[in-house]
């Protein structure tokens, strides 16, 4: 789609927007910046730009109406809902929606990885990108992780390869983004307060497969029943991976070994816990499907295990912080759902102190308190939700409960309580707004506090 010389108004000041601005400014469209907060400073956000697009024009609260005649195409940020009377009035005139993600594809070149999932998306794109960049020579990782595509899509070439982690979010904006390669990890119940329904949040993750062809890949887990489904009416050729039973074709783990059969050859390709470092069955699925996308984007597997080996644990997730006064501390922040936290605790192997809690996205946390399965020894609850979790965990038997009012409160207590032998896991099955603007602050404190306890 040609922009040059149309007025683009891009929602949202945070990094997506100021990514899309400059992009746009590439591609010769006229951006405008806005964003619905007038409290915001524009010499703030003016500052981030850079310096060619610093005369871009900024719209703090509200839009004039002698300027919303004139855009042709919305840019949202994933941030904002698709939904609000302000986008749909853009709609209903037939002004083009895309978000940041779209806008990047229109303009990148080369192949694309694309992986979603409700858990499991950083890590294992992380560990893609890894692989990618030991085999080829032009590599860019974007997207959910925090890279925006649109900073990085005209630094791309027809021999680059990008791997993109898609959240929920990014697809609903979606129109022409083709991946050669397309992975969903898992689908389990989140942000349902923005998709306002679980067969939305469902069909939205699956969307990323819309306009792949059997030319294409799709990595699907099996032991997921929405993913498993998915996969008899997915356009792409399917590839399983399954960490409870052998596949007739795809990866799977048998006892501490994962195979891969193709067409009735088994093949063992790697000891679970002689080749990883990553701790918690959730990472051994995330292995297997990096293997799995790796191989579709003809890496030798001599490379992709020689990358697994040296790989270690994404920031926030699961994370190994310190071991003090005998006690060991990780960082599980990322958790920001019930089941990302059932993945925490399942990789707990000591008596486990447990942080909960935070903002409320209409979770369910029933299966989240049937998990503790007698590792959590105490459950320390702060955040909107802590009554409902508290209510729900006494619903299921768990009475072991003390609440917090701060971060530091809750980490005291922690520290309190625990003994030598015993893990504190920051695992929150809550999303961090309220408390924190984003799980990676909720994370750094957590580690902050942590590695400032004396022995």
């Amino acid at each position: 789609m040609k922009l040059a010389d149309q007025k683009v108004l891009v929602v949202g000041t945070g990094i997506s927007g100021i990514g899309a601005v400059e992009l746009l400014s590439e591609m010769g469209a006229e951006p405008i910046l806005f964003d619905s907060n007038d409290k915001l400073s524009e010499t703030e956000i003016r500052s981030r730009l850079q310096e060619g697009t610093r005369q871009t024009p900024i719209l703090l609260g509200f839009v004039p109406e002698e300027i919303e005649q004139t855009i042709t195409m919305l840019v949202l940020s994933p941030g904002v809902p698709t939904d609000t009377e302000f986008v749909n009035s853009y709609r209903n005139r037939g002004v083009k929606i895309w978000g940041e993600i779209e806008l990047g594809y229109a303009a990148a070149k080369g192949k694309l990885v694309a992986i979603t999932g409700t858990n499991g998306k950083t890590t294992t794109t992380t560990l893609v990108g890894e692989i990618m960049k030991a085999f080829y020579d032009s590599v860019f990782v974007v997207g959910n992780i925090g890279d925006p595509y649109t900073l990085e899509a005209a630094k791309t070439g027809e021999n680059s390869v990008t791997v993109a982690e898609i959240s929920s979010f990014q697809l609903e904006t979606t129109e022409f983004f083709h991946p050669n390669v397309s992975a969903i990890l898992n689908i389990t119940p989140d942000h349902l307060n923005r998709h306002h329904t679980m067969e939305n949040y469902i069909a939205v993750k699956e969307s990323i497969t819309k306009n792949q062809s059997r030319t294409d890949t799709c990595v699907l887990n099996y032991e997921n029943e929405f993913t498993r489904n998915f996969g008899e009416d997915c356009p792409a050729k399917v590839v399983y991976f399954s960490s409870l039973r052998k596949l007739e074709n795809g990866f799977y783990l048998e006892g501490d070994t994962i195979f891969r059969a193709e067409n009735g050859n088994v093949t063992p390709v790697m000891d679970i816990h002689k080749d990883m470092n990553l701790v918690g069955l959730c990472n051994v699925e995330n292995v297997m499907a990096a293997i799995a996308i790796s191989l579709a984007m003809q890496v030798p597997m001599d490379i992709i295990l020689q990358t697994i080996r040296t790989f270690h644990a994404v920031e926030h997730r699961i994370e190994f912080t310190a071991t003090k006064r005998g006690v060991d501390y990780y960082n599980d922040s990322k958790g920001t759902n019930p089941d990302a936290a059932i993945q925490g605790i399942r990789a707990m192997t000591k008596p486990t102190i447990l942080i909960g809690g935070g903002y409320d996205k209409q979770s369910e946390y029933d299966e989240w308190i049937e998990s503790f399965d007698g590792k959590v020894k105490l459950l320390v609850l702060i955040g909107q939700t802590k009554e409902k979790i508290a209510l729900c965990a006494k619903k299921h038997g768990f009475h072991s409960i003390v609440m917090a009012e701060t971060f530091d409160e809750c980490l005291d207590i922690c520290v309190e309580n625990a003994r030598p032998g015993d893990a504190v896991l920051l695992s929150p099955a809550c999303a961090s707004w309220g408390m924190f603007p984003n799980y990676e602050e909720r994370g750094r404190l957590f580690k902050e506090y942590v590695r400032g306890l004396k022995e």
